[in-house]
């Protein structure tokens, strides 16, 4: 069994469903008990899926309003009617794309079907639980916890362990050898992961705002990612240790110990740049492992070119 846990999702939804009952209640509503289903339906992870959700609950129910009034009037109230009045129904509001509000605009046609008297009053009824049950539901939903500290979390966490590959990689060009198991490549891909996430709820959470400089960060760091998982085998798989490693090392330990969320990257770029001179200097091999070693070496670099103008193409955060 999971820890029992009361979240803040759990604590609107109750606040948020007796605030809308005790309101519909006070004004004599009937059904009352309606507005508090409507406030938990409304009630969603973010700011964004919360007004989406009431707008198409809205849309849904005018549409189911409209349906109900022509069959049941014409066709009278009955099990029957109600069937053809669902067939007819659901496929609509699929079509315009707000089948999410199927439930709650069932529930006020099914007050109609109860009541078997389509009024003014019962509309006017109606409108008010959907205006109390919404409201109540967009007010509470307006509050959301703080995540900017976990954004923070993450970054620290993921450049933590990136430091500690590159200087990996580092020591494995300069000894040819390490105990390193690697574990830390799994742990990064889980902190960007989740990195992601909670950058794209930030993102759902801020109405005008389009993008997330955390979620471009993260992202940038995925891709780099990749790009490391991709050379591992080119360096591990040497055949002999060369010059050139040595000089790679260095500018690896380098990375290491420069890697932070700021955009330093043509700095780098200029360095590899220079790594590059260097290794064209070198003494050509001389047999057929050395060849392979400097044509690995000479792809590694290749990637680390590519992994650098990923991170160049980030703004950069402060």
């Amino acid at each position: 069994m999971k820890k029992f846990s009361i979240g803040y999702r759990t604590l609107k939804t109750a606040i948020g469903a007796a605030v809308a009952i005790a309101i519909a209640q006070y004004f004599g509503l009937q059904f009352f008990t309606a507005a508090g289903i409507l406030t938990i339906l409304s009630i969603q992870p973010t700011k964004r899926k919360s007004l989406h959700a009431v707008y198409t609950r809205i849309v849904s129910t005018f549409i189911g309003i409209a349906y109900a009034f022509i069959f049941f009037e014409i066709f009278g109230y009955s099990p029957v009617v109600l069937g053809i009045v669902m067939i007819l129904f659901i496929p609509t509001i699929v079509s315009l794309k707000v089948v999410e509000g199927f439930i709650s605009s069932s529930v006020i046609m099914m007050h109609i079907y109860l009541t078997g008297n389509f009024t003014v009053d019962l509309l006017i009824n109606e409108f008010c639980l959907m205006a109390i049950g919404y409201g109540v539901g967009l007010v509470v939903n307006m509050y959301m916890p703080d995540i900017q500290q976990g954004l923070y979390y993450h970054r620290e966490k993921l450049e933590s362990l990136l430091k500690k590959i590159l200087a990996e990689i580092a020591g494995y060009l300069r000894d040819g050898d390490t105990l390193w198991d690697g574990h830390e490549l799994i742990e990064m891909a889980k902190v960007v992961e989740a990195g992601k996430g909670l950058a794209f709820q930030d993102v759902e959470n801020h109405v005008t705002r389009k993008e997330n400089t955390f979620y471009l960060y993260f992202d940038m760091r995925e891709r780099q990612l990749e790009i490391i998982e991709r050379v591992l085998p080119k360096i591990t798989t040497l055949p002999v240790m060369t010059e050139q490693a040595t000089l790679i090392a260095a500018f690896m330990e380098d990375l290491s110990e420069h890697v932070h969320s700021g955009n330093t990257a043509s700095r780098f770029l200029e360095k590899l740049d220079k790594v590059k001179e260097e290794f064209a200097k070198m003494p050509l091999p001389n047999d057929h492992e050395t060849f392979l070693a400097m044509a690995a070496l000479y792809q590694f670099i290749e990637e680390m070119d590519e992994y650098l103008v990923i991170k160049q193409s980030f703004k950069g955060m402060k």
